[in-house]
């Protein structure tokens, strides 16, 4: 498991505008191909590139990466969203707001109602049901259980990071406080997506 301490607790990243936009803005791909679907259980969607693709790029028919990413922090969810942008990450992701919900997505995966993604990126600190007890059950999985998992969070604390080790996840990320070094991230995200494929 490999650990990233790019942590700074006493400064943190004014939320740019683009973070705090509502996540569930459409993109300007066509209706029902891409952009952002509001479930009822605050499930959100999105494809990327949210921009026109570059009609001078070939286009390959394989299927986008899936990525699942498991956080309540809205400002969070921009800054991975741009930092995958950024990165030119080609992606479908599914933003799964609390614990609760994943285990529910998780159980769904089991029974064959989801293709199991390519990446899922899990805060730890999540409402309902911490992400520790995410990681166990997808670890769990019949389905999923061997898929890449990134920890991305704000916690350094060597018990959290020794509490979640069983279970394998690629990297543990500190949430970055320079807003270059989260988007940085994205190039870890891309190189894990690329490797699945």
């Amino acid at each position: 498991m490999e650990s990233l301490n790019a942590y700074t607790p006493l400064r943190s990243i004014p939320a740019p505008e683009w973070a705090l936009r509502s996540v569930s803005e459409s993109s300007n791909a066509p209706v029902g191909e891409s952009g952002l679907n509001l479930s009822p259980e605050g499930v959100r969607r999105f494809s990327l590139p949210s921009q026109p693709l570059n009609t001078a790029e070939p286009q390959t028919p394989m299927t986008a990466p899936k990525i699942v990413l498991i956080e309540d922090n809205r400002a969070d969810i921009g800054l991975v969203r741009e930092a995958l942008e950024q990165h030119n990450v080609r992606c479908e992701v599914t933003v799964i707001p609390n614990g609760e919900i994943a285990f529910q997505f998780i159980e769904e995966f089991n029974a064959g109602q989801h293709p199991c993604p390519d990446l899922f990126i899990i805060d730890l600190n999540l409402p309902k049901r911490p992400g520790r007890e995410v990681l166990k059950r997808l670890r769990a999985s019949t389905v999923c259980k061997d898929v890449a998992v990134v920890v991305l969070t704000s916690s350094d604390n060597q018990k959290d990071k020794d509490d979640i080790a069983p279970f394998a996840p690629l990297h543990y990320l500190r949430k970055p406080s320079q807003l270059d070094a989260f988007i940085a991230l994205g190039a870890i995200f891309k190189q894990i997506v690329d490797d699945r494929r």
